[in-house]
C-alpha cells in the first residue's frame, strides 16, 4: 500500500465564479403635450383684399409651456403666388429655441357633410419627425393652403365666416429611473387642526371687536400668519390692550372670513358668510372688501385668491369698481385683466353708463388716461392684426390692481 502525505502548507481557497455586477436601468419617455385653438374669423369678405403678405391673426395661445399664434393671409403671404391662394401659419409667440412640435391646422367644412380640410403634421411624424422652430417668430403652415376661387364657392365659408382649428403637439423629452417602493403619505391636515382651534375657541388670548361683536383667537397664530398683526400684538409698538381690540372699517363677515383664511388657510363659502343675497353679486362684493382686508393684514396669498375670484367674475356692472379696486391696492393682474375687458368697444359703451364708471373717474383718474391707452393699443392690435403693420401681436401687458368698497349688508 501506499502511503499517505500529508500537507502542512495553507490551504487555498476554492475558486468560484465572480458575482455579475448590478445592473440598473432607466427609460427615456419622448411624447408630445397636446393643445388646440379655434380661430373664426367673421367678415371674410371684408379682410380680402389687404394686399399679399398682409395678414390677420388669432389671439394668443399656450401649449407645452409656449405661447402661439394663427396668421391668415386672404391674399397670400407671397408675391409670386399672386393672390391666387390663401396661406395660413402657425407661429411661435414666446421666447424659445429650437421647439420641437407637430402641427395640425385645420379649415372646418361648415356643412352637414363635415369634410375639414386637414393638413397634418401628426400623420406623418415618421417620415420627417417633429419640427423645429428656431426662435420667437418662426412658423409652420402653408403658403398656398387653399386657392382662393375654390374657398369663396366651398362649404367652408359660411355667413362670411371661416373657422380655423390648430392642434399643436409640443415635443417633451423626459428620462426616468427605476420605480422604487413607497409608503403613501396622507397629505397635510395643519389647517385642520388650526381651524378647529378656532372653532373651539379653546386657549384663545387676544379678542377683537368688530361693529359690536367679538372675535376671539390666538396671537401666536396671527402672528405667524399676518406681519401686521405680529406688529400690533408683538412689536415694539403694540397695542397698550391686546386684551380687546377694536378694528374699524372692516365689516363683520369680512373680519370673519379673514380669520378663517388665516386659520384654515382658504376662503371660506362666501354664500354662507353673506346669507341669501344673490350668488354672484355677493361673491363678488365679498372678494372686493375681503382683497382690501388682505392687503391691510400683508395676506398676500388671501390677496391672490381674491384677485382670481374676482377675474372669473368680472362683468358690465362690477367692472369699474373692481379697477378702482386693484387701482388701490395694487393688484397689477386684476387691473391688466379689468383694462382689457373695459377697452373692447362693446363694453366701453355699457360700462361707461355704469355708477361704478363714475365712481372710477373720480377716485382714480389716472386709470381713465391709462384705459385711453389701452383702448388706443387695442385698436392698433387689431390694425395690426388685419397686416396694415409689423408690430407684436401679443398681449404682454403687466398692470395694477386693486378695490373698492361697498357696503354688505
Amino acid at each position: 500500500m501506499g502511503t499517505i502525505k500529508i500537507f502542512n502548507g495553507a490551504l487555498k481557497p476554492s475558486s468560484s465564479p465572480p458575482l455579475p455586477p448590478p445592473v440598473t436601468c432607466s427609460t427615456s419617455c419622448t411624447e408630445t403635450v397636446d393643445g388646440c385653438h379655434e380661430f373664426k374669423i367673421d367678415g371674410y369678405s371684408l379682410a380680402k383684399g389687404m394686399g399679399i403678405g398682409k395678414f390677420v391673426a388669432s389671439d394668443s395661445f399656450v401649449v407645452g409651456g409656449y405661447t402661439w399664434a394663427i396668421y391668415f393671409y386672404p391674399d397670400g403671404k407671397s408675391v409670386e403666388d399672386n393672390a391666387a391662394f390663401v396661406s395660413l401659419f402657425i407661429a411661435l409667440a414666446s421666447e424659445g429655441t429650437d421647439v420641437r412640435a407637430l402641427f395640425e391646422l385645420t379649415l372646418l367644412d361648415q356643412s352637414e357633410k363635415q369634410r375639414h380640410k386637414v393638413h397634418s403634421h401628426f400623420l406623418r411624424r415618421l417620415d420627417s419627425g417633429p419640427y423645429t422652430l428656431k426662435y420667437r417668430g418662426s412658423m409652420w403652415g402653408y403658403k398656398r393652403f387653399f386657392k382662393r376661387t375654390q374657398l369663396e364657392t366651398s362649404d367652408f365659408l359660411k355667413d362670411d365666416c371661416l373657422i380655423i382649428r390648430c392642434r399643436v403637439g409640443v415635443v417633451k423629452t423626459n428620462t426616468e429611473g427605476p420605480k422604487i417602493y413607497s409608503i403613501a403619505v396622507p397629505p397635510s391636515n395643519i389647517s385642520q387642526h388650526f381651524g378647529k382651534l378656532l372653532e373651539s375657541g379653546k386657549l384663545t388670548d387676544v379678542s377683537f371687536e368688530v361693529d359690536r361683536e367679538v372675535f376671539s383667537a390666538h396671537k401666536v397664530v396671527l402672528a405667524a400668519r399676518s406681519p401686521v398683526f405680529r406688529a400690533q400684538l408683538f412689536g415694539p409698538l403694540k397695542d397698550k390692550s391686546t386684551h380687546c381690540i377694536k378694528v374699524e372699517d372692516i365689516e363683520v363677515p369680512v373680519f370673519k372670513a379673514l380669520l378663517h383664511f388665516i386659520y384654515w388657510d382658504a376662503l371660506p363659502d362666501m354664500q354662507e358668510l353673506v346669507g341669501g343675497l344673490n350668488s354672484n353679486w355677493a361673491s363678488t362684493m365679498m372678494a372686493q372688501h375681503l382683497l382690501a382686508a388682505a392687503d391691510r393684514y400683508g395676506l398676500e396669498r388671501l390677496r391672490l385668491l381674491c384677485e382670481a375670484k374676482l377675474c372669473e367674475n368680472v362683468a358690465i356692472n362690477n367692472v369699474a369698481t373692481t379697477l378702482a379696486l386693484a387701482e388701490q391696492h395694487h393688484c397689477f393682474q386684476l387691473k391688466a385683466v379689468c383694462l382689457k375687458f373695459i377697452a373692447v368697444p362693446q363694453n366701453l359703451r355699457a360700462v361707461i353708463e355704469t355708477d361704478g364708471y363714475k365712481y372710477l373717474r373720480e377716485s382714480c383718474p389716472s386709470v381713465i388716461t391709462e384705459l385711453l391707452h389701452c383702448v388706443a393699443s387695442i385698436g392698433e392690435h387689431s390694425f395690426v392684426a388685419c397686416g396694415y403693420g409689423k408690430g407684436t401681436l401679443f398681449d404682454g401687458s403687466d398692470t395694477n390692481g386693486r378695490r373698492v368698497k361697498a357696503r354688505l349688508y
